[in-house]
């Protein structure tokens, strides 16, 4: 597994789980000693469990690429964070491809590289596969590759790993997809079996369609708020269609993470670069990056000019049951208050090492109490199960002006972004 990071770690977890001897390649060394240790460097629940049981003993962490030889599969699992121009950055699995070609020179048998980053599509077929091949001279014959995308959700990784919904493989020779099927021996799932672009494209497709769910919630989210309809009762009956389903129809301030808004963003990308206009992809962005914008208004809406005014925001992870702040809505509600020149006293179960690294000039507390007390106003931005008990601790405010980005709470003067 080339990358320790949060899909490369987690599925070499969930393979040493299934009886696989697993070596994890990985440049921090930091990461590299504290999975050798048992000690997940990420939060992900059950992951502490699994590594606690195979570290050291079939999962193993290292910073070279001398394992490379001996395995049968590699999977590239490297970020592909996005660049300036919202194109994916694949330098990573461009160096990797490097590195896994360049130790198979002195390989023996059959060996199948298997892409698992998020890359968009033609990524494996004109960059990983000509990369690999002239760095390994010689070894053409016995080298296949295989597109595997990975669908897990922050939270609830293990699980879904060991539990899919799907299994895709890609695959343009049937030897090399088998060998990358069979890594997943051991779980009930039904597999797909396709082509490497389309293996590629299910992937950013999938999370599309789930961003373009939760945008579609939030414009009638929008519409509803206006005309005094509670859109969860809406969405509640829109989600009874079995064409719809009722998964990702929570109204609210948007979605974040490492996923959803860079793999939007890299679609759109490359369709305008085949000439097209993705004219659906791109409102749902802007309908996205608008949501916080609307909170802030309603806030103002509630206690006026917020210069000089202290606002408290309780969850700063971008959804619950991960300490993962990366495009936290959170945190552009939170720049965007103090751009408004209110103070901000913040608190999160998990997340407050990982949000003092993206906005360290804010007070982080203890506790939601702790952050609520004499303040103007509270912000629920996270969907955290120890939020939805919150009441009392409200009266701790100067009054009780207390605004939702995520539907959690039971107290009923609390209002919404869209509902």
């Amino acid at each position: 597994m080339v990358g320790g990071g949060y899909v490369g770690l987690v599925s070499s977890a969930c393979f040493a789980e299934l009886g696989h001897n697993v070596n994890i390649i990985e440049i921090d060394c930091n990461k590299v000693e504290a999975i050798n240790s048992g000690e997940p460097p990420i939060y992900e629940k059950g992951l502490d469990g699994l590594l606690s049981r195979h570290a050291g003993e079939n999962l193993m962490a290292t910073d070279s690429y001398d394992v490379i030889p001996e395995s049968d599969l590699s999977f590239i699992c490297v970020g592909t964070p996005p660049g300036p121009d919202g194109n994916a950055d694949l330098s990573m699995v461009a160096s990797a491809s490097r590195s896994i070609g360049r130790y198979l020179r002195d390989g023996e048998g059959y060996h199948v590289v298997v892409v698992k980053s998020t890359v968009p599509p033609g990524t494996t077929e004109e960059l990983v596969i000509p990369t690999v091949l002239e760095e390994a001279r010689g070894r053409s014959d016995d080298i296949g590759f295989a597109m595997n995308p990975e669908f897990l959700r922050e939270g609830m990784a293990v699980y879904d790993f060991m539990h899919p919904d799907r299994i895709v493989i890609g695959s343009r020779e049937g030897g090399a997809g088998d060998l990358a099927e069979s890594a997943y021996s051991g779980i009930d799932s039904p597999v797909l079996r396709v082509g490497i672009r389309a293996a590629e494209m299910i992937k950013y497709a999938s999370n599309a369609m789930l961003a373009t769910k939760i945008s579609f919630s939030n414009e009638v989210g929008n519409i509803c708020k206006d005309l005094d309809i509670d859109v969860y009762e809406v969405m509640r009956g829109v989600g009874l269609d079995h064409r719809i389903s009722p998964h990702f129809l929570n109204s609210g301030a948007g979605f974040g993470g490492s996923c959803l808004p860079k793999d939007v963003s890299a679609l759109i990308r490359l369709a305008e670069s085949l000439g097209e206009y993705p004219v659906l992809l791109k409102s749902v962005i802007e309908v996205n990056e608008r949501q916080p914008h609307r909170l802030v208004k309603l806030l103002e809406e509630k206690i006026g000019d917020l210069f000089g005014k202290e606002v408290a925001v309780l969850g700063l992870a971008f959804k619950g049951d991960t300490d993962d702040v990366r495009d936290s809505r959170a945190i552009k509600v939170i720049l965007d208050l103090k751009e408004k020149g209110a103070s901000v006293k913040a608190y999160d179960p998990l997340a407050i090492p990982n949000a003092r690294k993206v906005v360290p000039d804010i007070k982080y507390c203890r506790s939601a109490a702790e952050a609520l007390e004499g303040c103007d106003a509270g912000l629920i931005m996270t969907e955290w199960a120890e939020f939805a008990s919150l009441d009392e601790e409200f009266d701790m405010m100067k009054s009780r002006v207390i605004l939702e980005g995520r539907r959690i709470l039971s107290c009923e003067d609390a209002e919404g972004i869209c509902w």
